[in-house]
């Protein structure tokens, strides 16, 4: 059973399932992980789990194949929200003590630091994989991460943009900007945080003044763009990849100044209905096999020696990671800020 509370979908949800499934075609690969007996008969035995997740539905229906595929009998149930609704729908169910996710995958590496308490303790297989910058505290894991692009419907704009700094000049502008609000979660508040530490503290007026659309969250985004709504836009390494592999109107690219990276975390919650397949999920997504299908999916892995999503150069590409001790301290101001540059209310 698959829920979304992520709003409009459209044709880029049909597009980007598409190219997943895609995606899972390529990638039949030889299984490299196998889990002890023992946890697989208990996760077997158990026969489900609920993952809460702020990555892509279509992304996550992927990954949920897989897993199907490889361990038959467990059932996967998605709940899909952006980071900000999906924190206080937890924050709702620790309160009144019904915590129904197994599971839970979000961006917002800050929020999850004062919430450490409803996970439990666990740690992968593979744990020396995975350097300390990626982790959030001993708990929460980076089962995804993702990268800024810049979009652009190739049908409408025949002379795009070659940078982030042109993204708020008035010609841009005319070819109908679109943006995701920062109160959508750590990934778009991440992107307008390097947007204004390196590209200048009025890179947001400059953006603002030329009116761009303003989105809830990155799918109906996206959509418009397919649909010709608006031209130019902001987009995550996971939707861009694999619609334009799939074929649709889009282009993407890495901006010169950098590339701004969102890392997730992912975590067990301490009263998991079904706690062994919980950690036989969160295991085999942190393996190198777990970790190639993500990527081929166009997540940025935080592994070491990770592969780059298809068509990435790692050394071609100037990567951005934002300071969670930094963001600890500005976020509050920061959104207000940029609430009030874009005159976007929540």
């Amino acid at each position: 059973m698959m829920r979304s509370f992520s709003g409009q979908c459209g044709r880029a949800v049909a597009a980007v399932a598409a190219a997943v499934v895609v995606v899972g075609v390529a990638h039949a690969a030889e299984p490299d992980f196998v889990p002890a007996a023992d946890l697989l008969a208990a996760a077997t035995k158990e026969g489900k789990l609920v993952l809460y997740t702020a990555n892509f539905l279509e992304t996550e229906q992927a990954v949920v194949k897989r897993f199907s595929a490889r361990f038959p009998g467990i059932q996967i149930e998605i709940v899909r929200a952006p980071t900000g609704q999906l924190i206080t729908r937890v924050k709702t169910e620790a309160a009144a003590n019904r915590m129904i996710a197994d599971v839970i995958d979000f961006t917002d590496r800050v929020q999850a630091q004062g919430m450490m308490q409803l996970f439990a303790p666990y740690a992968p297989p593979n744990a020396a994989d995975y350097p300390a910058i990626a982790r959030t505290g001993d708990r929460l894991w980076p089962r995804s991460g993702n990268a800024w692009t810049i979009t652009y419907n190739s049908e409408l704009v025949k002379d795009p943009p070659k940078s982030w700094a042109d993204l708020a000049k008035p010609e841009f502008g005319k070819m109908h900007l679109g943006q995701t609000v920062v109160a959508a979660g750590g990934g778009p508040f991440a992107r307008a945080m390097f947007e204004r530490k390196v590209l200048g503290e009025d890179y947001w007026a400059r953006q603002a003044a030329l009116k761009p659309t303003l989105f809830p969250s990155q799918a109906p985004m996206v959509d418009a763009m397919i649909r010709g709504e608006i031209g130019i836009a902001p987009l995550v390494t996971v939707l861009a990849i694999p619609l334009a592999a799939q074929g649709a109107p889009i282009k993407w690219f890495f901006a010169p100044e950098g590339v701004p990276v969102t890392v997730f975390c992912a975590g067990i919650t301490k009263d998991a209905a079904h706690p062994n397949a919980a950690k036989l999920f969160m295991d085999w997504s942190l393996s190198r096999e777990g970790q190639a299908l993500m990527v081929e999916l166009g997540s940025f892995a935080s592994m070491t020696n990770a592969p780059m999503p298809p068509g990435v150069d790692a050394a071609a590409i100037k990567t951005w990671y934002p300071d969670d001790d930094e963001i600890t301290k500005i976020q509050k101001p920061w959104t207000d800020d940029w609430n009030k540059a874009y005159g976007y209310r929540q």
